[in-house]
């Protein structure tokens, strides 16, 4: 208890700061619960007039100082009215918006604000919907405030706060460059509430924002709200990764869990080469980690659910909720599964009957009733939310997650559940990074509802807890900027403030901004070099002679050598690109390397395309595929020749065996005698060599005993002189390298039209300033050429997908089209590209992404009104069907694109009309659902 004297001091600060922060006090008094100090500090800093961003974990309550700035916004100007006002009369509103980086975010705030302010005071803003757009509080993402930006809209009037939910979005690499646009160009009148997880470069990033947005307070919490504990499950027996809080800040893994997961794995190396009895294979034990359904279930006995399992896997995620179903697990009561019934009957009921079949809706609904759930982006998006919606109100109660979960809606749970620490990122299999384990770990922990979260990290073999004590334990999560302009932007820039003061703008990134502070480390690296090259010169001096001119010789030997041999694989390449061009169908090759050696009947040629010859052909295996110059050491030779039918269907395993049976059936050897020696040319003496090292045994220190101390000694000079060359190079890159992109995106658009000679934006140009998509310069070259006139509005959906749509996988060979006027459109597209990628080469230029024909088939046959089913088997696909999550999120990208199309002034009238049609005809069924939702 404290004494009256402390209480009456408590009472006094409590007053004082209630007078000097009246807003602030309002707010607190109507949150009902009290504020934490950063949050209170924030807070604080808004008030007195200050931009602020927050850095803090998930879960912690940053968005309350985002709802603050609502607050602010919504209460009016902090001014008194003038003496010949009526007192009564209200300050007027200002507005706030609330910009988030995903649509099912946006909506999430959205409702969230209204249940708040009521409807009138608050609006929508997304690609999908606008409700209220004139509101003085609108929830918008960070795309269409850019947009906003630069059309000089209206509704910016009266605009005094702008929250950047999820700020730390900047580094990704497809869209962080919107959220430095949106900071750069707002109007310096506006206050700027940036809210970002714990990132380690906090102030760094806040030194950028004063300097573009003025006076910033950062307020950086690493506390969380509610404890974390880590666990390891090794097979049965869990364990705690750290034995108490001091040891985790030390990193020191729980003696008990090392000693165990070291026995563990001795185990399976002596068990390695052993027998198990009869039929046992030639390796012994092989581990086998704990089964999912189990896990779930000790979960829930142990009283750590609900409860998000993270598999980097849709597949995975789909297989552990079957595994779960076939185990028999139940986690829900019987009323909660009439709750889960009722919940999804509401929510599908715009779904048609046959897709729902189609998209496995009763196994869905099945998982559900039992309180489980997959969540990842191939789902279709309503039953995400469906899923999102059931989690949250604890009637799911465990979900099977793919990352994309972490960066997406609010979905905390009490307990996390990592199966392994890597993960595939569209490239390769790679290692979590201490960033990506504290943000999936982070959702454990449910403030206001549970005491302390669990984090969960299943051990295998493969898995260090040392390693795990350092994700856990590290919090290096650096901001690193993704900004570069694109020719959108540049168009945008130069005609709303010129083309000098665009250079400025472009300059004042934070991208730039950490190049130049970069430059001060590497200037320092250069000059320590430079002295180390002083002294390894000294150690490579000679007494017998010039040693450098000595080592000058040896170099330009070991060049010419090199040379030699990189030019006979440049003309055994050319050789093989050669004989590949002349191939026709039917012509029976052999494949002399790679997994595909063997004989191979060719069925397209692929001639007159872009790049290299990759012509389709099937192995006497049954494979078919395409082949690549660099799948032939030797030239390809024609070897004989059989018929191929006129319609063959190389997808059909009865065609392909077929054919393959023929290829096998010509006698010819699978593989040839391999061709003795290398050339004449390539082993014989060259003069130059010849001559280059008559001159080193003729140099004096050729006989110096110490000679090859000295070689080493001036070999390591040459590499650090080549390091430190690179570093300058590095240093003047860095330097205004924004400013010099720019210039070049300048020249390039000045060259093709959109802009004049002078600088001033051409017609050409402001069309291309309102397409909004990655390739922006191909859609604006495609609409000037007129390559989508005439088409019908399916017709036009298949064609314009090939620029926004982009497979997950590679596929080797290219996907079909609709025969007619689709192909020919997408024919002159890819010339187009082809074009517009050599002009961005020739000025070193990031290549536009080239087109994806894998999205044609289904979008054409979507729009033309066949079944969902038909339209998701007829996806170009390794894995088989398109996933109804997939087509749903490119079509809205497709019809996103159609829409630009038809608002486009650089588009036929009959073009415009035809992309309203297309609208139309691709808004239907499961798309018209996810349009109203």
């Amino acid at each position: 208890m404290s004494s009256p004297a402390e209480r009456y001091a408590a009472a006094r600060r409590k007053a004082a700061q209630a007078a000097q922060f009246p807003a602030l006090d309002e707010f607190a008094l109507e949150l009902g619960f009290d504020l934490d100090d950063f949050q209170r500090e924030a807070c604080q800093s808004l008030e007195r007039g200050s931009g602020v961003l927050v850095c803090a974990p998930t879960g912690a309550g940053k968005t309350v100082v985002g709802e603050f700035a609502v607050h602010l916004a919504l209460r009016g100007r902090p001014d008194d009215p003038a003496p010949d006002v009526d007192a009564t009369t209200p300050p007027a509103r200002r507005k706030c918006f609330y910009t988030t980086p995903i649509k099912a975010l946006s909506n999430q705030k959205y409702h969230d604000l209204v249940a708040r302010y009521g409807a009138e005071q608050v609006g929508l803003l997304t690609g999908d919907n606008a409700i209220n757009g004139d509101a003085p509080v609108v929830v918008m993402t960070t795309e269409v405030l850019r947009n906003m930006l630069y059309a000089g809209s209206s509704t910016l009037q009266g605009l005094a706060y702008v929250v950047m939910d999820e700020v730390h979005y900047l580094a990704d690499r497809f869209r962080g460059g919107v959220w430095e646009e949106v900071i750069i160009h707002l109007p310096a009148s506006v206050t700027l509430v940036s809210l970002s997880a714990t990132v380690s470069n906090a102030e760094e990033f806040a030194d950028w924002l004063v300097t573009v947005r003025g006076e910033t307070a950062v307020v950086v919490s690493e506390h969380r709200p509610v404890p974390l504990w880590q666990h390891m499950l090794v097979g049965k027996r869990m364990f705690d990764l750290f034995h108490d809080a001091d040891a985790a800040r030390k990193h020191d893994v729980h003696p008990e869990l090392l000693r165990y997961t070291r026995e563990t794995a001795r185990r399976l190396e002596l068990g390695e080469g052993r027998s198990a009895g009869p039929g046992a294979g030639r390796r012994g034990p092989r581990w086998r980690g704990p089964l999912r359904p189990d896990i779930v279930d000790r979960l829930d006995r142990e009283g750590l659910l609900p409860a998000i399992l993270f598999i980097f896997s849709r597949a995975g995620c789909a297989a552990a909720v079957q595994q779960c179903l076939a185990a028999g697990l139940r986690l829900t009561s019987a009323e909660e599964r009439a709750e889960i019934r009722r919940v999804v009957e509401s929510r599908v009921t715009a779904i048609p009957g046959e897709d729902l079949s189609v998209l496995g809706y009763w196994e869905w609904l099945d998982g559900l009733e039992r309180g489980l759930a997959a969540h990842h982006a191939g789902m279709l998006p309503v039953f995400k939310e469906v899923v999102e919606e059931l989690f949250v109100r604890g009637l799911v109660k465990a979900v099977f997650a793919t990352e994309t979960l972490a960066l997406g809606i609010n979905m905390p749970a009490r307990c996390v559940v990592l199966e392994r620490l890597v993960k595939y990122n569209g490239e390769a299999h790679v290692d979590l990074t201490p960033g990506e384990y504290t943000q999936l770990t982070g959702r454990a922990g449910r403030r206001g509802i549970d005491v302390e979260g669990h984090a969960v990290v299943v051990w295998s073999p493969e898995t260090d807890p040392r390693h795990v004590a350092g994700l856990a334990s590290t919090r290096t999560y650096p901001l690193r900027s993704s900004f570069r302009p694109s020719y959108n932007m540049a168009v945008n820039l130069v005609g709303t403030v010129g083309a000098e003061p665009a250079r400025a703008l472009l300059e004042s990134s934070f991208a730039q901004f950490q190049a130049d502070r970069s430059v001060v480390g590497l200037a320092r690296q250069v000059q320590r070099n430079t002295e180390t090259i002083e002294a390894y010169g000294a150690e490579a001096a000679c007494h017998h002679g010039d040693f450098d001119e000595y080592f000058a010789l040896r170099v330009a030997i070991a060049d010419r050598e090199k040379a030699i041999a990189r030019q006979g694989q440049t003309q055994r390449k050319a050789a093989a690109v050669a004989s590949l061009e002349r191939l026709r169908v039917g012509d029976v090759i052999r494949v002399p390397s790679g997994r595909r050696a063997g004989l191979a009947v060719v069925l397209d040629p692929a001639t007159g395309g872009f790049g290299e010859p990759r012509p389709l052909v099937l192995t006497q295996d049954r494979w078919a595929g395409r082949v690549s110059p660099g799948d032939f050491t030797t030239p390809a030779e024609v070897l004989a020749r059989i018929r191929v039918p006129k319609h063959f269907n190389h997808r059909s395993p009865g065609a392909r065996r077929d054919l393959a049976a023929e290829v096998s059936g010509t006698g010819l050897d699978r593989h040839a005698g391999r061709r003795g020696g290398r050339s004449r040319q390539a082993t014989g003496e060259d003069h130059q060599i010849t001559q280059l090292r008559s001159e080193l045994r003729h140099h004096p220190c050729h006989a110096c005993p110490e000679r090859e101390d000295h070689a080493r000694w001036a070999e390591r000079r040459r590499r650090l002189e080549r390091d430190t060359e690179e570093l300058r190079e590095r240093v003047s890159g860095r330097t205004g390298s924004l400013a010099r992109t720019f210039d070049r995106i300048v020249a390039l658009l000045t060259e093709r039209g959109y802009l004049a000679r002078d600088g001033a934006v051409t017609d050409a140009g402001r069309m291309l300033g309102r397409i909004w998509t990655e390739a922006d310069l191909l859609v604006a070259e495609c609409l000037r050429r007129g390559v989508w006139n005439g088409l019908s509005p399916a017709e036009l959906a298949a064609a314009v997908s090939v620029v926004v749509f982009e497979a997950r996988r590679d596929v080797d060979e290219r996907a079909s089209l609709p025969r007619g006027p689709v192909a020919d459109a997408v024919d002159e597209t890819l010339k187009l590209w082809g074009e517009i990628e050599a002009d961005e080469a020739a000025r070193g230029l990031t290549a536009t992404r080239e087109p994806d024909l894998g999205f044609a088939w289904p979008v054409y046959r979507w729009a033309r009104g066949e079944a969902l089913a038909k339209v998701l088997g007829s996806g170009h696909e390794i894995d088989g069907e398109m996933p109804a999550g997939d087509f749903v999120r490119w079509a809205r990208q497709v019809v996103d694109l159609l829409g630009q199309i038809a608002d486009s002034g650089g588009a036929t009238t009959e073009l415009r009309s035809t992309a309203r049609q297309a609208i139309a005809a691709v808004n239907r069924g499961v798309l018209a659902y996810h349009t109203s939702a």
